[in-house]
């Protein structure tokens, strides 16, 4: 077939179907910004309503998306004359076919599914998950969004997360910040009990918590204690940080904690 020929026919098909043609790059540009659309109407949505679990509404929203583009490919096929039952059997070889190549992808989906459901942990929790640290800002259909404590984007595959050991700094809502020292052997532990206990009460505590302070090991000159303190799980840091800094104002206040006469 020569090369006019070809190009007659072409141009003929295109006349023919031209009106079919305009309609389906407008149902294309429609389904487009309609799936935009919604999709950030039921992020939002869903984002509100389930405030203190706002983990699923980032991966819904991308479903609905989804879901509106393939309905979109299959109206504009439509438009051509295709039948909707070949439209399937199509996608479905089609799908089998994808599925085979590209299972790490699959794999990704089915984890992020999974780590909504189970919810392991939430947006805006601190978790260390295999060596993944950081805070979650979303989790989304193929990857996780972290901000690690430097301020840097972590972009994690749902799988590795899935399979992963997860630590999750943030689920209770306090943790407990535990400082070692040493004292003479010699010293009254009643006072160190008091002058600890009165260190370790920072802002960052519950009122009703209490730091436990603990003899830890016995030397022969020197005794090692330990004084544990709950915090606030979002105040970790900082409470760590003030703590160690009154123990040691204490600790150089009361080098040797000898007994105070009466």
């Amino acid at each position: 077939m020569q090369e006019a020929e070809i190009f007659g026919i072409s141009a003929a098909w295109v006349i023919a179907n031209a009106w079919s043609l305009v309609i389906a790059l407008l149902v294309l540009a429609a389904g487009w910004v309609i799936s935009k659309i919604v999709s950030r109407y039921v992020t939002g949505f869903l984002a509100a309503r389930m405030k203190h679990n706002a983990t699923i509404a980032p991966l819904a929203g991308q479903v609905v998306r989804y879901a509106i583009l393939f309905v979109t490919v299959i109206v504009v096929l439509g438009q051509f004359g295709v039948q909707t039952a070949s439209i399937l059997a199509v996608l479905g070889a089609a799908g089998l076919a994808i599925a085979l190549a590209l299972q790490g992808t699959l794999a990704n989906i089915a984890a992020g599914i999974m780590l909504v459901f189970l919810r392991p942990f939430n947006s805006g929790d601190y978790i260390d998950a295999d060596g993944i640290v950081g805070t979650v800002v979303e989790v989304g259909l193929f990857a996780t969004q972290l901000r690690t404590i430097d301020g840097l984007y972590l972009f994690a595959p749902n799988s590795k997360l899935s399979n992963a050991k997860i630590i999750n700094y943030s689920r209770e809502t306090s943790r407990i910040v535990e400082v070692k020292f040493n004292v003479p052997r010699s010293a009254d532990l009643d006072r160190v009990r008091a002058e600890v206990a009165q260190a370790a009460a920072t802002e960052y505590s519950d009122g009703a918590a209490k730091p436990d302070i603990w003899l830890d090991t016995l030397g022969d000159s020197t005794m090692t204690m330990v004084v544990r303190v709950p915090v606030r799980s979002r105040d970790w840091y900082p409470a760590r940080s003030v703590v160690q800094e009154r123990l040691k104002t204490v600790l150089e206040r009361n080098s040797n904690f000898a007994e105070v006469a009466t």
